[in-house]
């Protein structure tokens, strides 16, 4: 699939942030609510080395359809709300070996629950103009309220007085996922694919599957 180079990455914290300001313009937050092909994406560092996997399920079934694996090294400092530079690279270098091209990313990150409103999920969803949502395992920015202890109760997450996501409960009795929109989306149908692809376990299926395999290529 084509990811389109609107930028050279960065070498210091100021373009970085630049970067995000200027690309966050960019961001749609609406768009289609079915999808037949869905990528989960994820990254797995071992020292300075990174493993980018990006799995690719068939919505109906879940089942795998395509999954690929790019190495490399990590370029860039850990610094809260840049840690997409440390992942984009190797993430796109993925995305541009898959000889299919998914309908929706899903990503193990954030997306607009973000100091910059611009996380993971959203550069990569502006990079290859699909629709994308992010997954925290952890919240990020803003405040919440605890949601419900039931599957698929949620509450809202409030950054700086704008709704930027939602705390997600996908089983009973674990812990919420932090939902946000990426690219292409609206929060009630990220909300909703998000819960239906978490029908088993507190992530969605795609994020599990990446996971798995960059761990594992």
């Amino acid at each position: 699939m084509h990811v389109e180079q609107l930028h050279p990455w960065p070498s210091s914290v100021h373009e970085a942030e630049a970067l995000q300001d200027r690309l966050r313009s960019r961001v749609e937050l609406d768009g289609p609510s079915t999808f037949e092909l869905i990528a989960g994406l994820d990254v797995h560092y071992r020292g300075d080395a990174v493993t980018a996997a990006v799995v690719v399920l068939d919505a109906g079934t879940l089942e795998p359809v395509e999954q690929v694996v790019a190495h490399g090294e990590t370029a860039f400092p850990y610094v809260p709300g840049l840690f997409a530079f440390r992942e984009l690279p190797a993430l796109v270098t993925a995305l541009e070996r898959l000889r299919t091209t998914p309908d929706l990313l899903v990503c193990d990150g954030y997306g607009l629950a973000h100091p910059r409103g611009f996380g993971l999920a959203c550069h990569l969803g502006v990079l290859t103009g699909l629709p994308s949502l992010g997954v925290g395992k952890t919240p990020f920015v803003g405040t919440h309220e605890p949601p419900g202890d039931e599957r698929g109760s949620w509450t809202p997450i409030v950054h700086e007085g704008a709704t930027v996501g939602r705390a997600l409960r996908t089983q009973r009795g674990v812990k919420p996922v932090y939902v946000s929109q990426g690219h292409r989306i609206s929060l009630d149908v990220a909300t909703e694919q998000v819960l239906r692809l978490a029908a088993r376990y507190r992530l969605p299926e795609p994020i599990r599957h990446a996971d798995h395999l960059a761990r594992h290529p």
